[in-house]
């Protein structure tokens, strides 16, 4: 178990983010929007885009979930991720999870998922997420670990998982 209370495996560990993680979470997000680097546009209006891309999301989750918990995923003492978690009265839910892309596609974040089941679990709530509508690998990783639908957009769909489900 590490300071989070969450038992993380590969050697993983989460902490509360602090002021000074502000450049990594900047840096972390820019890494996450490579559909955006690939527009025909100068690279200022670009790199512009993605600033204002990141104050909006970072706006938007404070007005939507001015409970959640951020944190910072590392793995030994090396910065390699972030997950806002907010602890609602009816649901824990995962407001956003991203990794370095050196630490994607390595079951880290499964792990992450994983643990955060455990802790909804302990708490008797459901851990919900949304994952985009045409994120097809995520929507299937999401349905082996338990998540079910329980709506649908044309952009986003909420999945929920339910302790005592698998």
């Amino acid at each position: 178990m590490n300071s989070s209370g969450l038992n993380l495996p590969y050697g993983m560990s989460m902490r509360p983010a602090m002021a000074a993680d502000g450049p990594f979470i900047e840096s972390l997000y820019k890494s996450t929007r490579d559909d955006l680097k690939t527009i025909d546009a100068e690279a200022g209006f670009i790199e512009e885009l993605i600033e204002q891309q990141y104050h909006a999301q970072t706006v938007g989750y404070g007005e939507k979930f001015p409970n959640a918990m951020y944190f910072i995923v590392e793995k030994v003492n090396q910065k390699i991720g972030r997950v806002v978690v907010d602890f609602g009265p009816n649901e824990v839910r995962v407001v956003d999870i991203a990794l370095i892309p050196t630490a994607r596609n390595q079951g880290f974040g499964q792990g992450i998922i994983k643990s955060l089941q455990y802790a909804a679990a302990s708490s008797g709530a459901p851990l919900t997420l949304t994952v985009a509508a045409g994120n097809i690998a995520a929507t299937r990783l999401y349905a082996k670990m338990g998540f079910q639908p329980i709506e649908e957009s044309p952009a986003y769909n909420l999945l929920a998982w339910y302790p005592g489900f698998r």
